[in-house]
């Protein structure tokens, strides 16, 4: 496609519908070694628990360091059997972010816990640090800070403080597989890590998936049983589980995805990078990378006003974007009773203003050049 000009003068009939995530145009690119890695799967037929899931489980732990790697069924499934390892029992509180997807909180609220939200830092939308440790009381059993568009938390001054009240601590990493946070990688940098493989993550499958990282055997020993169905030996329940388990077909794909995973994230880097130095100035507010980590832009949030003008006028040039997310969880119906409705007002501001651009490894100058220029008439008539 060659690069159109500022759009908004020829209409959206010349500038095709761009997608918000380029599978496709993966898929393209991996069709063979992903044809192959089914095929073989489809002939040793092991579809639980096949030889795949071990090949992954031993790549993604060389990949980020973690002693173990244990795959799921979703990054939903990841958190609820963080938790269960680590014993949370009903009434016990976990401290996270409010600005997130339900499964962050609804995986505490599953096994009666209570999630206590803290505020995010206003630049990155990530859990603010300095604010944890007076969310801290006798009933706190872990923190839970969320690795947020694909940017790490602060996560040695969270576990810092975890370490000062013997508390574990759980990354939730559904959105930053490939990340790095001073030189190590997300999904190993707390007690748990847990990361999701939904086809939109930066790493994902063909459907559900997920994976829990940690250094600890008995964390991992404990993981690997509740994953099927507490199970330490076949048919003997040694403690109480879940069917869990991440299907060997997914892992197959996975596998295959791999093989060009680098180079995803370096062009994730690039294009979020260029997405900076085209908006910076323009009055469009972007999310702070800091300077000791790295983003690989699960999404490419920026804050706008006037969203639903902005996302209007973008979806009539043919440019779709996404709200990640338009409400905090203390605001949701299902959690509003457990938090003030006003007592984290930088999630509150950051739920307003987000907005989300197409954003993945196969998008060309030409479409993202599309995308600013939209964005940028689209702000400048507001």
């Amino acid at each position: 496609m060659s690069a159109p000009g500022r759009p908004g003068h020829e209409g959206a009939a010349a500038n095709p519908p761009l997608p918000f995530i380029d599978l496709k145009a993966q898929y393209a690119a991996l069709k063979d070694p992903i044809a192959q890695r089914l095929q073989r799967v489809l002939d040793h037929g092991q579809y639980i628990m096949g030889p795949e899931v071990a090949e992954l489980e031993a790549a993604l732990a060389r990949r980020t360091g973690a002693r173990h790697c244990i795959t799921v069924a979703s990054g939903t499934e990841a958190l609820l059997i963080a938790l269960m390892a680590l014993g949370l029992k009903p009434g016990d509180e976990v401290i996270t972010s409010p600005f997130t997807f339900a499964a962050t909180a609804e995986t505490i609220v599953l096994l009666g816990g209570v999630p206590v939200f803290a505020d995010i830092e206003p630049d990155t939308c990530n859990l603010d640090a300095s604010l944890v440790e007076a969310k801290i009381t006798a009933r706190t059993r872990a923190i839970l800070p969320v690795s947020l568009y694909g940017q790490c938390a602060d996560m040695d001054a969270i576990n810092a403080i975890a370490a000062r009240h013997g508390l574990p601590v759980i990354e939730d990493a559904a959105q930053s597989f490939g990340a790095t946070y001073r030189g190590r990688h997300s999904g190993a940098l707390s007690t748990l890590g847990c990361t999701s493989f939904f086809p939109s993550k930066p790493l994902g499958c063909y459907g559900d998936g997920g994976a829990m990282f940690t250094d600890d055997d008995a964390l991992a020993q404990a993981c690997r049983e509740i994953r099927v169905h507490g199970q330490s030996a076949r048919y003997t329940h040694t403690r109480v589980g879940v069917g869990g388990r991440m299907d060997t077909l997914q892992c197959a794909v996975v596998l295959a995805k791999l093989e060009r995973f680098d180079w995803e994230l370096q062009r994730r880097h690039q294009i979020g990078a260029r997405y900076h130095a085209r908006l910076a100035g323009s009055g469009v507010g972007l999310i702070a990378v800091r300077p000791d980590r790295d983003c690989v832009w699960g999404q490419y949030t920026v804050f706008v006003d006037g969203r639903a003008a902005v996302q209007a006028a973008l979806q009539a040039q043919g440019i779709p974007t996404a709200v990640h997310y338009p409400k905090p969880l203390h605001h949701q119906p299902a959690y509003a009773a457990l938090c003030c409705p006003d007592c984290c007002p930088e999630s509150e501001r950051a739920a307003a203003r987000v907005m989300s651009l197409p954003m993945s490894a196969d998008l060309d100058e030409a479409q993202q050049d599309r995308v600013v220029h939209a964005l940028l008439d689209a702000t400048a008539r507001r």
